[in-house]
């Protein structure tokens, strides 16, 4: 359901940007540190909201991945931990029957 309107909210954001840029067809100055150039406001509009949208999802996937390695790490870490003491567990156990036979 998240997933839903996330989706809802991403197509009625496309709709707005769409119509706002749409209406907004004059010709404006551009300036680049290297020089200037003249592009319909449509088209800055598109570009400037596409690098917006480039921008926040790599940021998002970047800290999706560091979360994920972090959460395998230490899971990683706890099962280690678990085996290392399960073994000494069972090594102890079976050193003690021994000790208990003679």
């Amino acid at each position: 359901m998240k997933t839903q309107w996330y989706l809802l909210a991403g197509i009625l954001f496309t709709i707005f940007v769409s119509v706002f840029a749409v209406l907004n067809v004059a010709p404006v100055e551009v300036n680049f540190l290297f020089g200037t150039a003249e592009w319909p406001l449509v088209l800055v509009i598109l570009f400037s909201t596409l690098m917006g949208i480039i921008i926040a999802g790599s940021i998002g996937i970047y800290q999706v991945v560091m979360t994920r390695r972090k959460f395998e790490q230490k899971h990683k870490n706890s099962n280690t931990t678990k085996t290392y003491t399960s073994e000494n567990t069972k090594t102890g156990a079976s050193h003690e029957r021994k000790h208990k036979l003679k």
